[in-house]
């Protein structure tokens, strides 16, 4: 899978539009703590949302699922332009989600990759991002662990990137950002096994 000069540039470009820490960002903007200094500390929406804002929590959620699809529909529109190969636009699916996770602008200390990832497969194709977001909901709607439904959507979307491309470079991303986004949770998996893991359920009044 050999990556021209225009691949590894439009990468880094999506690298540095990934670094941009939404959660940090937003929550500067609104004068509401860094999300690093409570709840789980992960940089994301989740988490945001237990400052109490849910302002906060929506934004920092559209911001980091529109970076991955910015990048990646950018590097799809201009590929012929600039001769970005097939190959080159899931480097730059990978690269935006990398910067999620290992922020340069935020001492390499991202968040979980779940909206940045969910952006970046839907800019891919549709069809995988939505159903992804089905699976998720269903999960969630069952479950009301947003880990758990996150973890299992993602475990499937290179099955669906294989389904509909083979082993093409867009099964190739999936597979590492998959990995990747498992490998972030570790933390939540092990509490879901003891049973501690965070919930939406709603407690019992009185």
């Amino acid at each position: 899978m050999p990556f021209s000069t225009p691949d590894l540039i439009a990468a880094g470009l999506a690298y540095l539009l990934g670094s941009l820490s939404f959660a940090v960002i937003v929550s500067k903007a609104l004068a509401l703590p860094d999300p690093k200094s409570y709840g789980s500390g992960n940089p994301g929406a989740t988490n945001v949302l237990r400052s109490g804002s849910k302002k906060a929590a929506i934004l920092t959620l559209l911001g980091d699922t529109l970076k991955g699809v910015v990048a990646v529909l950018l590097a799809k529109h201009f590929a012929a332009q600039f001769g970005i190969t097939e190959a080159g636009v899931a480097l730059v699916a990978v690269a935006v989600f990398l910067g999620h996770l290992f922020p340069i602008f935020f001492g390499f200390k991202g968040g979980k990759g779940v909206a940045t990832a969910a952006g970046v497969l839907f800019a891919l194709d549709w069809r995988i991002g939505l159903a992804l977001l089905a699976i998720w909901a269903l999960v969630f709607a069952v479950t009301r662990v947003s880990s758990m439904a996150a973890i299992i959507g993602s475990a499937l979307a290179p099955v669906f990137a294989f389904y509909f491309y083979g082993a093409k470079p867009i099964f190739w991303a999936a597979l590492v950002m998959t990995v990747l986004l498992i490998y972030r949770h570790k933390a939540n998996i092990e509490r879901m096994i003891s049973g501690h893991e965070d919930s939406f359920k709603k407690k019992p009044a009185g």
